[in-house]
């Protein structure tokens, strides 16, 4: 599993945008900035909605303010599912919504999750970290089932 001050594995995402689904690598996500990045099992899941997103589109500002460039949020999902689920938590331009859509970067990390049980095959484990120019500064991840240390107000704590 990634550990602070490992530096973040090469990673492809996938944004939607207005021009349709647009690939980015790690490098333009990370390089030359500091990051919260937090990962959820899956869009539109109770904890996820109700807590962990907007934990972060309401703590944005609080970010900004402590030198955090930009807030990312991944997910085992396709780029068309985090986009609806941006759009319907109103994020507006706050976080940039990644699909990791067949986990490469959950695995890449060691943070994948094993959700088959609940017919949801391989996902993300619930976590948040803070990435400086592409190297972990603080990770927080999750026991099963958890919600804890991978809210905006713990991240907020550490920096």
């Amino acid at each position: 599993m990634i550990k602070v001050g490992d530096r973040l594995p090469e990673a492809s995402f996938v944004a939607a945008t207005k021009d349709g689904p647009r690939p980015m690598t790690g490098a333009e996500v990370f390089e030359g900035k500091t990051v919260a990045l937090f990962a959820v099992p899956g869009a539109f899941t109770p904890t996820c909605s109700a807590k962990h997103l907007p934990g972060f589109r309401d703590k944005a500002a609080e970010l900004s303010a402590k030198g955090v460039d930009r807030i990312v949020c991944t997910s085992v999902n396709d780029a068309f599912v985090m986009k609806a689920w941006g759009e319907s938590q109103n994020v507006g331009e706050d976080i940039l919504m990644l699909a990791d859509g067949n986990g490469a970067f959950a695995k890449a990390l060691g943070l994948e999750l094993d959700a088959s049980g609940f017919g949801m095959g391989t996902r993300s484990k619930r976590y948040s970290m803070l990435v400086k120019n592409g190297v972990v500064e603080q990770l927080n991840v999750e026991e099963g089932g958890e919600f804890k240390v991978s809210s905006a107000d713990y991240l907020l704590g550490q920096l």
